[in-house]
């Protein structure tokens, strides 16, 4: 599903290539942390292979506040850039907040800047948080039904949980949505009612068979590390035998993340063309 999202970005791409239009996409990574190192380099070939221009930018972990924030502002003012992603999470002693805010909204294809964060609770166009955006083309894609299910997120970040919940929200996905947490009391007993079941929390095999109703969509957008490797918020094997349909970890929501970035990115370089409102 993944490829066909970047193929269809691949299509938009080469369209705007043809009316003289480039894409850009700026890469910021601060400091040598691996899994960054990694997530960047996946991102940088993803937007390579879809035609798009990358540009990346190393700043070491010694980078002050002001000097992360200065090479935004210049990225911001650079035509050639549709896209800025500053890699999460920052070297201990910055502001990632501040970072975020700094970025020209127009620019913020991760969709996390406070401005794109109020349309999106004003359900008004505008750039949308990647891994939600991924969740919800899963749900669409699958032809599984939002409108009057009931949903459980489990999560509150601004990252993933509560723009998911908004999203599911909305009108035209109308599903009726609780968010619950970690301090959640009886858990299990808030999951059991959601006929679509998100987990976005951080905590290896935190849902297990007694928190699915039979016959549920869960959506498990973990990922944690393990001795056995990558595994979600979701005992996969557990939940499959009861779950009607179930996202695995890794191979899952990921792979729509990164191709939900691509997404934003063409979609603010086709407003920057002129062919998207403001």
């Amino acid at each position: 599903m993944a490829a066909t999202v970047r193929k269809e970005v691949a299509e938009r791409v080469s369209a705007l290539a043809a009316r003289g239009v480039s894409v850009g996409l700026a890469t910021v990574l601060v400091g040598d942390d691996e899994p960054s190192q990694i997530y960047v380099r996946h991102k940088r070939r993803d937007a390579e292979e879809v035609g798009m221009r990358s540009v990346h930018v190393d700043l070491p972990a010694t980078a002050s506040q002001a000097e992360v924030e200065a090479l935004v502002r210049e990225l911001n003012a650079d035509p050639s850039i549709d896209g800025i992603l500053v890699q999460l999470p920052l070297p201990m002693g910055l502001d990632s907040e501040a970072v975020t805010e700094s970025i020209d909204p127009g620019k913020d294809v991760d969709g996390l800047h406070p401005y794109n964060l109020g349309l999106l609770v004003l359900n008004r166009t505008g750039l949308r948080p990647c891994t939600p955006s991924g969740v919800m083309r899963i749900l669409d894609h699958y032809d599984l039904p939002t409108s009057g299910r009931r949903a459980v997120v489990v999560g509150r970040s601004f990252l993933v949980g509560r723009p998911l919940a908004l999203m599911l929200s909305a009108k035209g996905a109308d599903a009726t949505v609780a968010l619950a947490h970690s301090r959640t009391e009886d858990l299990a007993v808030v999951t059991r009612e959601a006929d679509i079941l998100v987990a976005a929390v951080g905590v290896a095999s935190l849902i297990g068979a007694r928190h699915v109703k039979p016959g549920a969509v869960v959506v498990d957008v973990g990922i944690n590390r393990s001795d056995e490797g990558l595994v979600g918020d979701v005992d996969f094997e557990a939940v499959r035998e009861i779950a009607g349909a179930v996202t695995p970890v890794p191979g899952g929501v990921g792979p729509m993340t990164r191709a939900m970035l691509l997404s934003n990115t063409v979609w603010a370089a086709e407003r920057r063309a002129g062919l998207r409102g403001s």
